[in-house]
């Protein structure tokens, strides 16, 4: 690129209606000059080519991604992970705020995808390591989707659970069994305390435990264990398939007694959860798979926060999430960074609750609330409940009793020696 034509991707935020462009946050590593770099990561992304030839004329000003901010630092070591095929030259690190006009792809996932995501992002020229660390949208943007349908407050409506954590439960083992042993332990788990039994992300509808019937039992086991405990429960059942059974799922599922869907996210596809929003009838929860291949890596893909506010935005009223200590091996600022693109402003879309998961039990309660800050979270355990060694309503009463400790200001510890099973549960999964 000459220098005119670098400086035709570069714009201040004064110069610009910012209403017509949303904000991307990028790390990336270049060889050569980091401005050209830049400017070459804008033009991919939008106007590769904004003439024709042998015609005057220049559609940047209207259609190209600009540079807002560019920072730099050389690299004298060369890039931080080997590249086969990068470039050769002066490697920098650097971090580039670009504001790109979302009349390029309308407010279309799929197309949205395409251009911050796809191609002219992670194959620009001089930039073999790049990630997109933030996504940001103008009011004007969002007004064109729904969002959430219920959202945090919708929830806890449902449940009529209020001032404190929803609890979710994994019923495990989570693949193997028929419905009706199944929806045994769900029915246990209820009982014990938790508000929402689920289906693992991987148990859909099989042959060896049909959704139809998994749902009928489970639907049956949900209504019993409101009646008796007085309080509403939710089954969730998992819906993920290929994208023309969603809506037949949808409507299997919650005429037996779902009172909430599952949906893998991103194999299933965001813009198939945004047209799944339209007729659902209930709560719709995001599940993780396929996150960590493209957000693991600090200098590579995208993180993952980017996909929450996409999930948010799709439709999503609780997004599930790689969440703290080792087992999820994501650090836990961008744990945060997520559980904040759950709950922060964004126009008008409600807030969708967040739930940072991974191998919790009533051991981890406390901490989970603690980083968190505030009760508008899930709590999700798995073998915590249904691996609970009095079994899965011991399991259930143990988050109940660890929660009410932590609201009472009582520690943990001290409130199982009068509390069973709890105590079982401090002993049993302690240490993870």
């Amino acid at each position: 690129m000459t220098p005119d034509d670098i400086a035709g991707f570069y714009a201040t935020r004064a110069e610009l209606d910012l209403d017509d462009y949303i904000e991307l946050d990028f790390d990336f590593e270049c060889a050569g000059d980091p401005r050209e770099a830049a400017a070459h990561l804008c033009s991919e992304q939008s106007t590769a080519q904004w003439r024709r030839v042998g015609i005057d004329e220049d559609f940047r000003p209207r259609f190209a991604a600009k540079v807002l901010e560019l920072s730099a630092e050389r690299r004298p070591s060369g890039f931080s992970t080997p590249v086969e095929c990068a470039v050769r030259g002066e490697v920098h690190a650097c971090r580039v705020t670009i504001a790109h006009p979302h009349r390029n792809f309308g407010p279309k996932i799929p197309n949205l995808l395409s251009a911050v995501c796809g191609e002219g992002v992670f194959f620009s020229p001089g930039i073999p390591l790049i990630r997109l660390q933030d996504i940001r949208f103008p009011d004007s943007y969002l007004a064109a989707f729904e969002g959430p349908r219920f959202g945090v407050a919708g929830l806890r409506e449902r449940l009529q659970a209020y001032d404190r954590p929803i609890f979710f439960g994994v019923i495990k083992p989570n693949i193997g069994l028929p419905a009706e042993p199944f929806a045994e332990l769900g029915y246990q788990s209820w009982l014990g305390g938790l508000d929402i039994a689920k289906d693992d992300e991987m148990l859909a509808d099989v042959d060896w435990c049909p959704l139809a019937e998994r749902a009928a039992l489970l639907g049956d086991a949900c209504r019993r264990a409101a009646q008796e405990t007085g309080v509403p429960k939710i089954y969730l059942a998992n819906i993920t398939d290929e994208v023309d059974r969603l809506v037949e799922l949808h409507d299997v599922a919650v005429a037996a007694g779902a009172g909430a869907l599952l949906i893998n996210a991103i194999p299933v596809g965001l813009s198939a959860v945004r047209m799944l929003r339209k007729v659902a009838r209930v709560p719709l929860i995001a599940h993780f798979p396929f996150i960590a291949a493209f957000s693991r890596l600090a200098n590579y893909g995208i993180h993952s926060r980017v996909m929450t506010r996409l999930q948010r935005l799709a439709g999503f009223d609780v997004v599930i999430m790689p969440g703290f200590g080792p087992r999820m091996m994501t650090p836990e600022h961008e744990v945060m960074d997520c559980v904040r693109a759950c709950l922060e402003p964004m126009g008008a879309i409600k807030p969708c609750l967040p739930v940072p998961g991974g191998s919790d039990s009533a051991a981890t309660l406390e901490g989970v609330y603690r980083k968190v800050g505030s009760v508008d979270f899930g709590f999700v355990p798995g073998r915590g409940v249904f691996g609970h060694p009095m079994g899965p309503a011991a399991g259930a009463a143990s988050l109940r009793q660890a929660w009410d400790a932590i609201a009472a200001g009582i520690p943990v510890g001290e409130h199982a020696a009068s509390h069973p099973e709890l105590a079982a549960a401090l002993q049993a999964f302690g240490g993870r």
